[in-house]
């Protein structure tokens, strides 16, 4: 790990992860072995592949955590809209914003995702 980066609560690196510096880790985020994270990683998720890249949500974790069946649904009907439905990035936080009840959760992505200065990493269906 290169210096200067954010780290959130909860969150797994697998073995041989590297963090570019600068980069933010949101919390309960799990990122598979080998990965090399260049973007920042939004909460709740799993990340992988070469270039780095959405790969679900982290639901193993958050049942280990005590999240609800009805907040893990939330996250992934969120992460669906930001990342599988092959929208634009801000397009689809508006509609995140208009669409979703506000809550913790919720806002906790979207702040962290309108907050990146690196950028976030991308749906597993764009190139």
């Amino acid at each position: 790990m290169a210096g200067h980066i954010t780290v959130g609560d909860y969150v797994v690196l697998a073995g041989l992860v590297a963090v570019h510096q600068f980069t933010k880790i949101g919390s309960h985020a799990f990122v598979t072995g080998g990965t090399l994270v260049r973007k920042d990683v939004p909460p709740y998720i799993k990340a992988a592949r070469e270039p780095i890249s959405y790969a679900g949500i982290n639901s193993v974790g958050l049942r280990r955590r005590g999240f609800t069946a009805e907040q893990i649904a939330e996250i992934q009907n969120i992460y669906r809209v930001l990342f599988v439905q092959n929208r634009n990035l801000s397009k689809a936080l508006d509609i995140v914003e208009a669409e979703f009840e506000a809550t913790e959760i919720r806002d906790e992505i979207l702040s962290f995702v309108r907050s990146s200065d690196r950028g976030v990493v991308r749906g597993f269906n764009t190139k």
